[in-house]
């Protein structure tokens, strides 16, 4: 794996960890529960993203750039 791969790498593994954090936080304020779930069920988090766009739109603007970052790195 050449440099920039691995940075792209590395870059987006940090974007997808930063917008999970973030969804934590948006989740454990608007429900306990939804809070719960996203911290023991990580991909259930992005699909309360998508039911509570509003509150939770810059967290899944971070996962769609870590996405994009890792998609960039493999290619």
């Amino acid at each position: 794996m050449d440099p920039v791969s691995s940075a792209l790498f590395v870059f987006g593994l940090i974007l997808l960890g930063v917008s999970w954090l973030l969804m934590l936080q948006v989740s454990f304020s608007d429900d306990y529960v939804w809070g719960l779930s996203t911290l023991f069920v990580p991909p259930l988090a992005y699909l309360y993203g998508c039911f509570a766009w509003s509150k939770a739109k810059e967290s899944l603007y971070f996962a769609a750039g870590g996405c994009g970052l890792l998609f960039f790195s493999f290619i």
